[in-house]
């Protein structure tokens, strides 16, 4: 069997697997599963199957330039097929994270693709999503007199009142949650496995509280849990968040397509929307880059509509 793209000269056999050390050095379960999906469909696209430890080796023993070009066909290939650019991307890093973790970790190969560039892409295009009215119309449809309305009401006003990311209320426990100081413990995105504490709106806090109070989970148990039949009492997946959301929206007669992270966006426009400076505003939506709310910001004000009609009336 050979291991080698055309062309390049076959290798022995490796004796540590690279990759699995690169994929068993990620904390989240779901980066794991990323980076085995993507470096998967490099060595299909070079190699014509799934990556074994010799394959690894193989391609991290090319020559820079051997490599580089391979990894550049890859992209080619990416582009001719029409693929977004944040999947490109995406697909990029990860081949060019296992090389650099080879060649800083392991001395196992002597060059980096640091020479292979990405695609440049506009983030967070659109920002718009439902204004506080339609918002508040979509919450009262939760019947609170029973466990999923109390269950989907906590978390609907997360999602407005915190701007949470659905994966960050996925991984809630019982435990994080503070009653007596109305505070949450969330894993943030990009923040590994440090969790970090968050106030609750006094609202917000009291529907948690009423979940919990009505689940009487145990403390350690997942905060939001299923009551469908076949899967009750496991913890709630994004597709399921995502659904409940969709499902509100649509009974409240929403036509936007709405999502949990649109909602997100929503609350992070209404609260600029309401004079609060950016950089409060990026307390409560925790980016890490302050010209990523400046995004949202140009896009509420609608500055280059503005612009145009001002152009528009000169002639």
């Amino acid at each position: 069997m050979t291991l080698t793209p055309t062309g390049f000269a076959p290798i022995k056999p490796l004796e540590r697997d690279i990759m699995q050390c690169l994929i068993e050095d990620k904390r989240s379960s779901n980066t794991k599963r990323a980076y085995a999906t993507d470096l998967g469909y490099f060595f299909q696209f070079a190699y014509g199957s799934k990556p074994t430890p010799e394959m690894v080796k193989a391609f991290l023993s090319l020559a820079r330039r051997q490599a580089v070009s391979l990894v550049l066909q890859w992209k080619a290939s990416m582009m001719s097929a029409s693929l977004a650019e944040a999947t490109v991307n995406r697909w990029l890093a990860a081949i060019k994270s296992l090389v650099r973790f080879a060649h800083e970790k392991f001395d196992a190969c002597e060059w980096t693709l640091d020479a292979v560039k990405g695609e440049r892409v506009e983030s967070y295009r659109d920002t718009t999503g439902i204004g506080p009215t339609d918002y508040r119309r979509v919450i009262s449809l939760c019947d609170r007199a029973t466990g999923q309305g109390k269950r989907d009401y906590a978390i609907l006003r997360l999602l407005w009142d915190n701007a949470l990311r659905r994966g960050e209320i996925c991984q809630l426990d019982v435990r994080d949650f503070d009653a007596a100081r109305n505070q949450l413990w969330i894993l943030g995105k990009g923040r590994g496995d440090q969790k970090e504490l968050i106030d609750l709106a006094s609202p917000t806090a009291i529907a948690v509280l009423d979940w919990v109070e009505h689940s009487q989970l145990d403390a350690n148990a997942p905060l939001f849990v299923s009551l469908a039949f076949a899967s009750v009492g496991h913890r709630l997946t994004g597709e399921a968040i995502r659904l409940i959301v969709v499902g509100y929206c649509q009974r409240a007669g929403v036509s936007k397509v709405m999502s949990p992270h649109r909602v997100r966006h929503s609350s992070i426009t209404a609260s600029l929307d309401a004079g609060l400076d950016v950089r409060k505003v990026q307390k409560l939506s925790r980016h890490k880059s302050i010209e990523t709310l400046l995004k949202y910001d140009d896009n509420r004000q609608r500055i280059q509509g503005e612009i145009s009609d001002l152009l528009a009336g000169l002639i």
